[in-house]
């Protein structure tokens, strides 16, 4: 071949090598797996049976929110965007194998909510490693805030790159309930009962943080399993411990009970009720069942859809909207409008990406550049925001107090961010 021939057959071949890539009008670079012209594959693992089912139904409030921007607004871009939903049964070996399931066999885009701190711990560094995106997990575990970008625990090449939380974090929850019983108990004597592993020691450990040299106040902590068929026993030795003041760091499958329980025990004690057990449905099953409800406190930070201030609320009328779109939600059930809410961020996300629909470019996004202010669905003034040195999306939630038959806001939001490290 002539030396002008060799250069012609170059040419040619890095023709072919450039048809092969797309070519430069639509660069590889700009999709990923799980999105193709015309649709977004996320995939989510939770609980719709086994002891943490009153969660399941998030998912679908989150699916009927893609189905709402689906139907009226054509999708993101031009992509309409399909959710699988499985049931872990809120047990990580079911997360661990489903969540396989949705990566290699189904190929999601990304994993979105999924619920449970154990659940999605045990799932975090294999998505990390394939680079999954792992977006705005259901479990305020401090430790999907905190150690974004940290290097795994069991696997130091792993980096946690790809892995955020959404809601507010469990100790920066638990150190506002310190800051109001110091404030309105200064002399309580504290009991707690936790569930026995990273989600309810979470919300311990930000309770001795918060109380700091008054920790002492807690006179006993009693723990349970998420297999255990009761915490009666353990109810007993809180009031038998003197304790005139509960924290509860349950979820509601054991929450409901434990509050029938106090009642049934004929202790009265000042109750904190953590926010993931406080939808005003689930109040009232355990008040149906016989629990007093007296001096019940919690916080919140998304709007409460039993709650008659919100009635005109435009935020809340596109909740009734969105929620319609879901044949088992319970429209007052504030799981839903949770699910509505982090929904709305993941779509702000994927709005943001554009054309740019790779996992990278959503991940960076998620972690570093959300920065909402006008999420409907958050009580007003909540800031959804992540910045490249902070990755708490929210961190402002509001005291509330049970009146009887709802939930009353009290004072103003409270601000943990840059408490928790």
């Amino acid at each position: 071949m002539t030396k002008s021939g060799s250069h012609i057959a170059a040419i040619a071949a890095f023709l072919v090598g450039l048809a092969a890539c797309g070519g430069s009008s639509t660069p590889a670079a700009q999709t990923d797996v799980g999105v193709t012209s015309n649709s977004i594959l996320l995939g989510n693992t939770i609980a719709q049976s086994g002891p943490a089912a009153a969660y399941g139904t998030i998912a679908n409030a989150e699916l009927a929110y893609f189905t709402y921007i689906n139907n009226t607004q054509g999708g993101v871009n031009g992509r309409k965007i399909n959710f699988k939903i499985l049931d872990d049964g809120y047990n990580p070996a079911n997360t661990v194998t489903l969540t396989k399931q949705l990566v290699e066999q189904d190929q999601v885009f990304a994993m979105f909510s999924g619920l449970g701190t154990q659940d999605q711990t045990a799932v975090r560094d294999y998505l990390n490693s394939k680079k999954v995106p792992q977006l705005f997990v259901a479990t305020g575990a401090t430790t999907f805030m905190a150690d974004y970008g940290k290097p795994s625990t069991a696997d130091s090449s792993i980096k946690w790159n790809y892995s955020i939380g959404w809601q507010p974090p469990y100790q920066g929850e638990a150190r506002i309930y310190a800051k109001d019983v110091l404030a309105n108990h200064a002399g309580a004597k504290i009991g707690v009962l936790y569930q026995n592993d990273d989600y309810g020691q979470d919300y311990l450990k930000g309770l001795k943080d918060g109380l700091g040299s008054n920790a002492s106040m807690i006179v006993d902590s009693e723990s349970y399993d998420v297999t255990a068929a009761s915490t009666v026993a353990q109810l007993v030795k809180l009031k038998a411990s003197g304790a005139d003041t509960l924290f509860l760091f349950t979820t509601p499958g054991f929450t409901i009970p434990a509050l029938v329980t106090v009642t049934k025990l004929g202790w009265a004690p000042a109750i904190y009720l953590n926010s993931v057990s406080n939808p005003q449905v689930y109040m009232g099953i355990a008040k149906a069942n016989g629990a007093a409800l007296k001096n019940v406190t919690s916080v919140g930070y998304i709007k409460d859809p039993t709650d008659p201030q919100w009635a005109s609320d435009s935020g809340m009328q596109l909740y009734k909207t969105v929620i319609a779109n879901c044949t088992t939600c319970n429209v007052n059930d504030g799981f839903n409008i949770y699910g509505a809410a982090v929904a709305w961020t993941m779509v702000d996300v994927l709005k943001q990406a554009g054309s740019n629909m790779t996992r990278a470019n959503v991940v960076s996004i998620a972690t570093s550049g959300l920065n909402e202010t006008n999420n409907p669905f958050l009580l007003p003034g909540v800031v959804v925001k992540t910045t490249s040195s902070d990755h708490f999306p929210i961190t402002q939630e509001q005291v509330i107090t049970w009146n009887g038959t709802g939930w009353t806001l009290q004072g103003s939001l409270i601000d943990e961010r840059g408490t928790i490290k």
